[in-house]
């Protein structure tokens, strides 16, 4: 069977058709988170049969994600299977002829140079503004177009952002207000992030085809519960002295002082630390004198009457059971030393 056969219906599409998947087969797209946004735009864009993909994750599948993670089950929380491993084994199972590049690693100003490598486009599939930030950045000094996405409750929003053309997020937040909950405070319905990845990829099937006359220029927000939806021309935000996208650009949040290097992760009652990466063997010992230890491949973890620690080959450690950085960084050094 010949490999465009998979393709049949979207090559009948006239606006793609033949030429549309061609380009499409040759194009890499970078996808910033493998949560709920991120696992759907993950395969949609595999069986659409994008050329590659590269995921990036900083986390490991919990219970609470199969109610929205179509890629995920009960076999990876159990396993505690980082994310980007486990959209990463159902994308091959999808489609083998995608070329997937999996990390377990932060998104930050030191590793994204390195992922926007011949990179064509960047999908926001993230769940905080700090890493939107970075991100928003790293596309401005890269020039390469980004497409955000949220969604909470039962509203989204996504926006196309094209460095040189359209305002970016940066001149967004002056003039439009964005969600301040999260779903972790006031939860998500499956269907408003469908209707987010649904919005996010269509546009970017239009970039990667090359269709760039067709691209929404309006912010959509949408509320499928109270039957809401408007788009909002936001062409004017624009400014010429933005400090991430302006004449004189300075990209503040790729600058070392903006750098976070603990922080509470919104809504998880965890603190992430970044520290130095250790002998997984050497440190699964050290950590029995503490509680019960659980390793795989990915990371290892330990689990004290009132806490539990996971640490990434990365060298992060996520401190689960409290919000307070002084406390994780106590209960973290009494382990490692």
């Amino acid at each position: 069977m010949d490999k465009m056969d998979r393709y049949h219906r979207q090559i009948l599409f006239q606006p793609i058709g033949q030429s549309g998947q061609e380009k499409l087969m040759n194009k890499h797209v970078l996808i910033v988170g493998c949560g709920a946004l991120g696992s759907s735009i993950a395969e949609m864009l595999t069986r659409s049969g994008i050329g590659k993909l590269t995921l990036v994750d900083r986390d490991y599948v919990d219970l609470t994600n199969l109610q929205r993670q179509h890629l995920f089950v009960e076999d990876d929380v159990k396993n505690q299977i980082p994310k980007a491993i486990a959209a990463k084994e159902a994308l091959e199972r999808i489609n083998h002829h995608v070329k997937i590049a999996a990390h377990v690693i932060d998104a930050n100003p030191d590793t994204f140079p390195q992922l926007v490598r011949d990179v064509d486009l960047i999908m926001d599939a993230t769940d905080n503004f700090d890493i939107r930030f970075i991100l928003n950045d790293i596309s401005q000094k890269y020039n390469i177009p980004w497409i955000f996405g949220a969604c909470v409750g039962s509203s989204g929003m996504s926006y196309t952002i094209i460095p040189k053309q359209t305002p970016c997020l940066d001149c967004l937040l002056k003039v439009t207000p964005m969600f301040g909950a999260t779903c972790d405070s006031v939860g998500v319905i499956g269907p408003a992030v469908q209707m987010v990845v649904s919005h996010q990829v269509t546009e970017a099937m239009k970039l990667l085809v090359e269709a760039d006359m067709q691209l929404r220029s309006k912010l959509v927000i949408f509320d499928l519960w109270h039957n809401q939806f408007q788009m909002i021309d936001v062409t004017r935000a624009k400014t010429s002295s933005c400090p991430s996208c302006g004449k004189n650009a300075n990209y503040p949040f790729l600058q070392y002082e903006n750098q976070a290097k603990t922080e509470v992760l919104c809504g998880r009652d965890t603190v992430q630390i970044r520290g130095k990466s250790y002998d997984f063997s050497l440190l699964a010992r050290r950590l029995q004198n503490f509680g019960d230890v659980t390793e795989n491949p990915f990371l290892v973890s330990v689990k004290t009457k009132n806490v539990r620690l996971v640490f990434f080959k990365d060298g992060r450690t996520f401190v689960h059971g409290t919000n307070s950085i002084e406390e994780a960084k106590r209960i973290y050094y009494q382990m490692v030393g």
